[in-house]
């Protein structure tokens, strides 16, 4: 499968609302599209069920049903870093515990889906297991990476960063987008961040800053203008894993490093 894997500059960006942006016009563009979020945290437990907000924005996007634990298989009901929130519930969270589900919903929507959308949590260094980030799930997966940035002062901070993050990794980045996730605090800034990114950001394109409260018929302008298909890309090392010859993830992480 083609796929994206969507970022977030720190929690609260918008992260979910730009995924399911992106699931909306990838369907309605004819692609039949997937969506994955590896690990939810803030669940709300609803007797033997539960809900979480993220995933039920995720699955209206779908605009059908699919079981939710191939949408998030992986649950926690504080609103914590997903490591944070498996110590306080009196669990270990491995890499291999969530790399096993990936792989698990991955091979699950490979056979309903030509695209897949993975949305991470927080950001690219918020820790995600024991002695990992959600950085190396993203190598793992090897998508290219679509970073959300919050609108307003502190923006350009945050993205250099995340770029910067993304960069050592190897991560191929398709993009910046910029999104009002809270009412306009500093118009200057708002109005400077696009302009100061695309002079900074060499060969990285902001592909759309989205003011607060944009409605969905200006929203969905928006998304159609890009061809969301072809920007999202298979994995490099695809080949590799079909024929059982896969690295572990750091020598992986270490090899794509040394190679840009």
């Amino acid at each position: 499968m083609r796929g994206v894997f969507v970022t977030g500059t720190d929690t609260g960006v918008g992260k979910t609302f730009v995924a399911a942006a992106l699931v909306r016009s990838l369907i309605d563009g004819g692609n039949r599209t997937g969506v994955l979020k590896p690990v939810a945290t803030g669940v709300e437990r609803v007797g033997d069920s539960w809900r979480s907000e993220d995933v039920e924005l995720l699955m209206h996007a779908l605009g059908k049903a699919v079981p939710r634990e191939r949408i998030a298989p992986i649950l926690f009901d504080e609103p914590l870093a997903p490591v944070v929130a498996a110590r306080r519930s009196q669990r270990m969270l491995t890499q291999c515990e969530i790399e096993r589900a990936v792989a698990d919903c991955v091979e699950w929507w490979s056979t309903r889906a030509e695209v897949l959308v993975v949305e991470g949590i927080g950001g690219l260094l918020c820790p995600l297991a024991e002695v990992t980030t959600v950085a190396d799930l993203a190598v793992k997966l090897d998508y290219p990476v679509l970073i959300v940035a919050r609108r307003g002062l502190g923006t350009l901070n945050h993205t250099l960063l995340t770029v910067e993050a993304a960069r050592s990794r190897g991560l191929r980045i398709l993009g910046v987008i910029l999104n009002g996730a809270e009412p306009t605090s500093n118009a200057l800034a708002e109005e400077s961040n696009a302009h100061e990114l695309m002079r900074r950001l060499e060969g990285i394109s902001v592909l759309a800053d989205l003011p607060h409260g944009i409605d969905s018929q200006a929203l969905s302008r928006c998304f159609h203008q890009l061809d969301w298909y072809a920007r999202c890309g298979v994995p490099r090392y695809s080949t590799q894993q079909r024929e059982g010859t896969d690295t572990p993830l750091q020598e992986r992480s270490d090899d794509v490093q040394r190679n840009h």
